[in-house]
C-alpha cells in the first residue's frame, strides 16, 4: 500500500488518463504547444512507471545508515 501513497505514481496516473482521454476524442486545442504538452505528459507517465517507493521515498533511494 505504500504505493499508492507516492506523488509520482499519481503524477504517471494523471497522465496517462490526459492522454487516455485525447486518444478517445476529448478535444484539448493547445495550438503550437500540443507537442510540447504531449511529450511533458508522455516523461511524466514513464516517471510513474519507473517509480519504486520501496526503495526511498518518491524517486530517492533509501540511505543506508551503516554505510
Amino acid at each position: 500500500m505504500e504505493r499508492f501513497k507516492n506523488y509520482g505514481l499519481w503524477l504517471g496516473i494523471g497522465s496517462f488518463v490526459v492522454l487516455a482521454l485525447e486518444t478517445f476524442g476529448v478535444d484539448i486545442d493547445l495550438g503550437k504547444y500540443e507537442q510540447l504538452y504531449h511529450a511533458l505528459l508522455s516523461i511524466f507517465v514513464m516517471a510513474g512507471i519507473l517509480n519504486n517507493p520501496s526503495l526511498g521515498r518518491g524517486y530517492s533511494d533509501k540511505v543506508d545508515p551503516k554505510s
